[in-house]
Formats: structure tokens, sequence, C-alpha cells
């Protein structure tokens, strides 16, 4: 009997992962898998368990009232958990914490396959996973525990999901717990990890989409750039990749790579510094193309520090943009990012 895979995002960002199978409805499959979705009547009648399916089919039948779920809602996506039965791989955004749900972040093992080092920017560090790997969406991220630290670190994947080998693109920061740590670690070691995390992860690909990314925020778009080439994905793709240095411009060739592989992906790089000789100087905004921004009809994907991410919606703002969705994720060095 075929099944399928249904993400549920919770408010507090925890993901979880289950199996329904072909006719099962979403409820029911929470419930096997011990996760206590917001229900009360499970007749389609209260409306309790209503949620929003973010991608995928279903069929939501006809056995349920319009004061539990309106055809207006319907239209814009929402569902009944109660009655929904998947026709294929679904993302569910859930209006309640995983703790309401009595459930919680999921743990895995990892252990180290390779360090690179990108000059003094940047680090590429790749883990052998058990099987498939760990179950997310591309744009994701997990904390992971610092040997002898007693901390963790949250970094995005820049691999895509199902791989037996995950990857993360790490920025140095000298006396950094994570970069020291790095410093000196051997292949072979093991790393324990969190997640997946995070509401920053793409979406149904429906129109063209523009991405944002400032320094080591490239890493959530080299696994949507993965995942948009194993779907041949056909909307028109551009990336812009802001850094502050030179030296900071790291897996240029990982992206000209993925412009082979889609033929409606380009790309821009662009150097703050004004004492470079790079051709595009100065910040990711003034080097938005107008047609990129597709009059509005085009998915907005940022993730960079703070400040850009600041820098970008004023932009929107000053200049009268209102793109159909925009989601942006904010990180600081040894903070956990923060989706919206």
């Amino acid at each position: 009997m075929s099944s399928y895979k249904i993400a549920l995002n919770f408010e507090d960002g925890v993901t979880r992962f289950i199996e329904c199978k072909a006719g099962e409805k979403v409820l029911d499959a929470a419930f096997r898998a011990r996760i206590n979705l917001p229900m009360d009547c499970s007749d389609g009648v209260c409306g309790t368990c209503k949620c929003r399916a973010e991608s995928g089919s279903y069929d939501l039948g006809e056995d349920y009232i319009e004061d539990a779920l309106s055809e207006d809602e319907k239209d814009s996506g929402l569902v009944l958990t109660c009655q929904m039965v998947p026709e294929s791989d679904c993302v569910i955004a859930i209006p309640a914490s995983s703790t309401v749900c009595k459930t919680g972040q999921s743990r895995f093992a990892a252990t180290v396959a390779r360090i690179e080092q990108h000059n003094d920017a940047a680090v590429v560090l790749e883990l052998d996973v058990d099987a498939a790997g760990p179950v997310f969406l591309p744009g994701q991220y997990v904390n992971i525990d610092v040997p002898g630290s007693g901390q963790h670190r949250s970094y995005s994947f820049s691999s895509a999901p199902g791989e037996s080998k995950i990857s993360f693109l790490i920025k140095k920061i000298p006396g950094g717990v994570m970069s020291t740590w790095l410093e000196a670690a051997q292949p072979g070691t093991k790393l324990d990890l969190t997640g997946p995390l995070g509401s920053f992860y793409l979406r149904d690909v429906q129109r063209p989409l523009l991405f944002l990314a400032g320094g080591t925020g490239l890493a959530p778009f080299l696994s949507m750039l993965e995942v948009l080439a194993r779907t041949h994905a056909q909307h028109k793709v551009h990336l812009i990749y802001g850094v502050t240095r030179d030296l900071d411009l790291v897996l240029v060739e990982a992206i000209e790579a993925y412009a082979a592989k889609l033929p409606n992906f380009s790309f821009a790089t662009v150097i703050a510094d004004a004492e470079s000789n790079h051709q595009r100087k100065g910040w990711v905004t003034q080097h938005i193309p107008a047609d990129a921004l597709n009059d509005g009809d085009v998915d907005v994907y940022l993730c960079g520090p703070p400040p850009m991410v600041d820098a970008v919606r004023k932009y929107f703002d000053d200049e009268g943009v209102k793109p159909n969705s925009f989601h942006y994720e904010k990180f600081t060095p040894n903070a956990v990012p923060k989706a919206a």
C-alpha cells in the first residue's frame, strides 16, 4: 500500500514528519505517530482541527459543515485534518506549539566526513548519516551539539533532503565555539543534532522566485536549488548573493553548476567593500533587476544578517514592491535563526 510523507510544521519552529497511508486522514495518521493535533469532534463539525496546507494535493470530501470550514477558507488553503486525505506528500502548518501537541524535536546522530576550509570566511562541514538521512524541508536548519562545550549552534542544511551525507556552510568566527572546535576536528567524530527546525523553507513553486543571500545565508539556497534541479523546475529563479569582502565569496562554482542544470536560473554576486574590483559593488538592494520582481508576481526568499533583512524590507516599502510572498530568515553569530 502506498503512503505519503506529511510535514507538520508547528508554531515553535519544530517540524515532525509522519507517514499517512493511502486513504487515511491526517488526524488519524498523526494519532498513530502519537502526535496530538488540535481536535475536538473529529467529525468536521467544530473546526478545532483547522490548519493550513502549504503544499501538496489532497481531498477534503464533503462530510463537514460550512461553519467548520467555509468555501473561502478552503480556497485559501485551510483544511480540517480530521477530513483531509492526502493524495501526495504535503506540508501542513499547525497553529499550535509542538509541546501543546505532545511532541518535540527529533534528535539524530551523524559522523564527520569532511571539513573544507574556504579562506578565513567559512567552512563546509559534511556529515555521514544513517540510511537515507534525516527528513527535512529545503531551507530548514538543525542544532548541532558542539562536543565538550555543553552548547549547540544552529546551521541551515546546504544539502538536499534524502542524502546519506548532509552538509552545512559555517561562518568562521574568531574564538567562536563551533569555529574553534572545527579547527581541530577530525573525520570520524560523532555529533548529535536536533531538528529539523524553522519555517523558512521552499514552498510549492507556482511563479518566479527571487533568492537573496547574505554571506553564509547562501546555505539554504543551495539546498533549494538542488531540489529545484531534481524536480526540473520551469519557473524563473534569480539569486543575488551578497558578501562583505572578496574572500567571503565562496562556493560560486556550486552556484554556476546550477546555472547549467536549471535553464531558467540566473545569479549575480555583489561585494560591499568599496575597494573591491568586483564588477558589482554595494548592497544587494542596489542590484535587484526589475524583471526579477515580475511586477510583484514573485515569491521572495531572503536569508542573511539582520541589517540585510531590514534593508531589503525597507527597500520593498520604499519602492512600493509587494511580492506575492516574502519569506525571510535572520541570523546572527551564536544565535538561533528566527524565521517569518
